[in-house]
């Protein structure tokens, strides 16, 4: 399959922490990959490096074929990103948010709206301010705005966090049928290792900024003889 997202030997340190230490990974097209890690692991670190937006005290890192640091420009183009702590404009409709980023993103302002409010699936919804969404229609919301261009490769900063069980459902049929629909490729972060055994293809453990395991949850549960990515977690970092 062809390489969308390859990262090799990534290192970033801010002062005397290391947050991610030699970091290689190679990522599909069309594939959903989870980077998996507790708190503090050096995942955030690590999308914000492959968005262009940390530069990596060494390493490199190539999407699509393209340098997000020497060709920013056309990296942008083919890239998506959703940070954690990203929120919504409390003032405006969720339909005011979907025309001013699709303004900004150009082309088919129409069409781009259009396609937005489909996925987001917040239907009536988007008439109302987005101050008065619950935590997860923000969620779908702020996924819909990085989505609805639909980039070839997007980053999603653990985009299920703090939503409860029915929310985190919603935003994980999104994701998953978004990238089929695409053929996207799709790197998510989480703490959450129950959840993304149902989200993704294939998966990297961090652990204190270092990569400790990569494959699908499948075979990885196989080689461990675990019955969840939690307990693979646990028995490859020596927990």
């Amino acid at each position: 399959m062809a390489v969308a997202v390859r990262v090799e030997h990534l290192r970033k340190a801010f002062g005397r922490v290391v947050a991610v230490e030699d970091v290689t990974l190679e990522v599909y097209e069309g594939e959903i990959f989870g980077l998996i890690g507790p708190n503090g692991a050096g995942k955030t670190t690590t999308l914000r490096m492959i968005a262009g937006l940390v530069k990596p005290d060494s390493g490199m890192v190539s999407i699509m074929g393209l340098d997000p640091f020497k060709e920013s420009g056309e990296a942008k183009r083919v890239l998506g990103y959703l940070p954690e702590e990203a929120d919504v404009y409390t003032r405006l409709t969720g339909l005011e948010h979907l025309k001013f980023y699709a303004s900004i993103y150009g082309g088919d302002v129409d069409e781009t709206v259009r396609y937005g409010a489909t996925v987001s699936g917040l239907g009536g919804d988007l008439y109302k301010k987005a101050g008065e969404y619950s935590k997860g229609m923000k969620r779908r919301l702020l996924l819909s705005l990085v989505l609805m261009r639909k980039p070839k490769v997007a980053l999603l900063d653990e985009p299920t966090s703090g939503l409860d069980v029915y929310s985190s459902i919603k935003v994980r049929d999104l994701i998953k049928g978004f990238a089929r629909e695409n053929k996207s490729t799709i790197i998510l972060s989480s703490h959450n290792m129950l959840e993304v055994e149902y989200v993704c293809d294939r998966v990297a453990f961090i652990n204190k900024g270092r990569v400790v395991e990569v494959g699908s949850p499948s075979d990885l549960k196989r080689k461990y003889g675990a019955s969840n990515l939690e307990e693979v977690f646990v028995r490859a970092t020596g927990g």
